[in-house]
């Protein structure tokens, strides 16, 4: 029986065992989508949002965009990680002098805890799509970091603990267009300020048509004694336009950059009508997920259509199983990605 190691047990985490007929190893809420359109006056749509466990309860780190079209970060609390009570103010952030320092937009947070410390990853503006990073340890102030690399980037996640006593970040690089390069790379820091030994993990494509156009990493991955789970999306390319589905891959406990087993047929696909029609049509998007260590239960809490929040469940045994029974690895995914 496969272990989630260096989790925690969450006991309230929302759940509903696998409905009968299903032939996939991720399953959707019956209730979905948890957060629909217009949560509150004046905020349009809420989707691709973080969530996390603080003090027995949730903290959701969400992608906000109000009537304006523009999207920002804002704070949510729930008792049972469903349910949410909003902040109405965006989240604001301030330097290491104190000052204000708010990005000018951000969208696509992920969060992630290690140790005391919540980090919160995002899509910001630096002269293009780029990486945004700040922290705090009780969602009431935020310290901002300076932006981990150049433009043009997206899909920052920190592994949830350092790697021989660094920082370890997951990241998309691209051109300034919709993200043509697709593969994904990771770098290692001391300080969360200087970043390098830069790896490639992640090619797209091989025989799977659903990520031949990109990839990129979702929640921060699981740590398990079978390696990281890592789920990550995949795009491909139709005559309507793009379709994003999700699957997952396990990685190397001590080096990351070395792929053991990555599945090549989606686990979860645009098929529900929340997930087929909205603001940008087909799409399931994954962000962040609750890891029973107890039970090996995983909600993963995905973007559906750019539109709404859906939640979907799995079962760590029958999700690594999947894996390995469905394994083909791309490219250079086997090797450390050292060029």
């Amino acid at each position: 029986m496969s272990k989630i190691l260096n989790g925690e047990d969450i006991p309230n985490m929302p759940w509903q065992d696998k409905p009968e007929g299903c032939l996939l190893p991720v399953w959707r809420y019956s209730a979905n989508p948890v957060i629909d359109r217009n949560p509150f006056p004046g905020m349009g749509r809420i989707f691709n949002s973080a969530v996390v466990t603080f003090k027995g309860a949730f903290i959701g780190v969400f992608r906000g965009e109000t009537t304006t079209g523009r999207p920002f970060l804002y704070l949510g609390r729930s008792a049972d990680a469903v349910h949410w009570d909003y902040d109405e103010e965006p989240i604001h952030m301030k330097d290491e002098q104190g000052r204000d320092w708010d990005p000018l937009y951000a969208y696509d947070p992920r969060c992630v805890r290690i140790d005391d410390t919540y980090y919160i990853i995002w899509c910001t503006d630096f002269d293009g799509a780029a990486i945004g990073l700040a922290e705090t340890k009780d969602f009431k102030s935020y310290l901002r970091h300076e932006n981990p690399f150049l433009p043009f980037n997206r899909n920052g996640v920190l592994f949830p603990r350092r790697i021989a006593g660094k920082f370890v970040m997951l990241s998309r690089p691209s051109d300034s267009g919709h993200t043509p390069f697709g593969d994904i790379l990771l770098s290692k820091s001391p300080d969360l300020t200087h970043w390098g030994e830069h790896r490639l993990v992640m090619q797209k494509g091989g025989s799977a048509w659903w990520q031949g156009v990109k990839i990129g990493c979702g929640p921060a991955p699981i740590e398990t004694d079978e390696g990281w789970l890592m789920f990550y999306h995949g795009v491909a390319t139709t005559c309507s336009g793009l379709v994003y589905s999700f699957s997952a891959a396990l990685l190397d406990r001590d080096c990351p950059s070395k792929v053991l087993y990555r599945c090549n047929r989606y686990m979860l696909t645009p098929e529900a009508p929340y997930e087929t029609t909205g603001f940008v049509p087909n799409v399931c998007f994954p962000v962040a997920t609750l890891a029973d260590q107890a039970t090996g239960r995983i909600a993963v809490y995905y973007g559906a259509a750019d539109t709404v929040v859906a939640l979907g469940f799995c079962q760590l045994d029958e999700i690594i199983q999947y894996i390995k029974d469905n394994n083909e690895l791309v490219g250079h995914d086997a090797d450390e990605g050292r060029f």
